[in-house]
């Protein structure tokens, strides 16, 4: 939680005041420590934490919503554990990186929190003997897909008790059977994007694509309603809304179109016996999954979730439990004290009012909550260990440059003899 510009084993080593990273890089890589069961003391943390929140705001009633997403990291070489060309969120295109799946745990106007991670490895790492024992690829490790691994971070909720009112992802998790599946099994409702081309099984056995549906069923303009997804940074997020029964009495297909581009979003929702459903509790449970990714903009920009060094399975896991847990702290302080420091001006009614004479002020932020922190407890490093770290790490270059230089002649002559 410092104010440092790289988070990194170098870095924090150097900011903790020691003299090597030899004692974070072997937090990270060689400690005995359960990883996963660290991350279930933050899960817990992090839900305890907003439901004190909620209650004391009286917004205990608020939705719960479980929301599922997976971001990455770019990568260079092909060393690290679940390293691949594939296609990053963060990048904006295919680029060589890993991905790692997360839920995150999202209190209607409380806050929110990420709460699980299982980093998503190929298939071709695992059935590769050498790789596994380089990459430290636990034995037991099986093929996983992404939804496949939703599967194993929400059955780790369930098991501390975390239930949510709809449970939220994209059409990576929207498209995965067994997840819809394990969910429905749970009796877990949910509200997941689904493709275009995803198959609907309406009255009467008609089957249509869900672009057919909405073609074939909602030309009327009166089938469409006009509905906030929920505040913004910016204000309401308006959409236009509709919904369609399917064959089955709990399966719904909820369409939101842009108001300006006439772009359709389709989700897939399931809601159990004894629930209640309405169209409007739908689309808040849809409009809720955004905060994992201000969950993932908090981590990375605060916390250096994009910014870690390890190669090794069990390091990178670790390094997102850590984040998980920075976050956490911030995220709870952030809702526990959002009542007593939002001072804002009331909201303007007129277009031609006049400003107020004193705006308030915000609530505090995460980032806010974060920079406090770390301008309170950070304390300047003696002179004497900056100079050791400038020198500790020009020598250090200095080897790794050597090294890089006595790979490359070996490669040189190889090209030669081929040649």
């Amino acid at each position: 939680m410092s104010e440092l510009p790289e988070l990194n084993g170098w870095s924090i080593a150097r900011h903790a005041g020691d003299r090597t990273p030899d004692k974070t890089q072997r937090l990270l890589n060689h400690a005995s420590w359960d990883t996963f069961a660290a991350m279930g003391v933050v899960r817990r943390f992090a839900v305890a934490g907003l439901e004190e929140a909620a209650r004391r705001g009286g917004r205990s009633r608020g939705l719960v919503i479980g929301a599922i997403d997976e971001t990455g990291q770019e990568k260079a070489g092909e060393a690290t554990a679940g390293v691949k060309r594939q296609y990053l969120g963060c990048a904006g295109r295919v680029a060589n990186g890993i991905n790692t799946v997360h839920l995150s745990y999202v209190r209607d106007k409380t806050g929110h929190a990420l709460i699980g991670a299982r980093q998503w490895i190929p298939r071709e790492h695992l059935e590769d003997p050498v790789k596994s024992l380089l990459m430290s690829l636990p034995l037991d490790l099986a093929f996983r897909t992404k939804g496949q691994l939703a599967i194993d971070i929400c059955a780790g909720a369930y098991a501390d008790g975390i239930r949510f009112d709809f449970t939220c992802g994209d059409e990576v998790y929207g498209n995965c059977t067994q997840l819809r599946e394990f969910f429905e099994t749970c009796g877990q409702a949910y509200v997941l994007r689904v493709p275009s081309n995803f198959m609907l099984t309406l009255a009467a056995g008609t089957k249509l694509t869900c672009a057919e549906a909405v073609r074939a069923l909602l030309k009327d303009k009166r089938r469409w309603e006009v509905r906030s997804a929920g505040k913004g940074s910016k204000g309401e997020r308006w959409y236009a809304w509709a919904w369609l029964a399917t064959a089955s009495a709990r399966h719904h297909l909820l369409v939101r179109r842009h108001l300006k581009t006439g772009d359709l979003a389709f989700h897939y929702c399931w809601v159990p016996d004894g629930q209640l459903v309405t169209k409007a509790r739908l689309i808040r449970a849809a409009g809720l999954r955004w905060p994992v990714e201000e969950d993932f903009e908090f981590g990375k920009d605060c916390f250096g979730l994009d910014q870690c060094q390890a190669r090794l399975y069990t390091a990178i896991a670790r390094h997102a439990v850590l984040v998980m847990a920075a976050l956490a702290i911030c995220a709870v302080t952030t809702a526990l004290l959002r009542d007593r420091t939002d001072t804002q001006a009331p909201p303007p009614v007129r277009a031609d009012q006049p400003p107020p004479a004193e705006p308030g002020m915000i609530p505090l932020t995460i980032p806010e909550i974060k920079r406090l922190l770390a301008a309170l407890t950070t304390r300047p490093l003696p002179r004497r260990l900056v100079i050791h770290w400038d020198a500790w790490t020009r020598r250090h270059q200095a080897r790794s440059r050597w090294f890089h230089k006595r790979a490359r002649l070996a490669r040189d002559a190889d090209i030669a003899l081929v040649s």
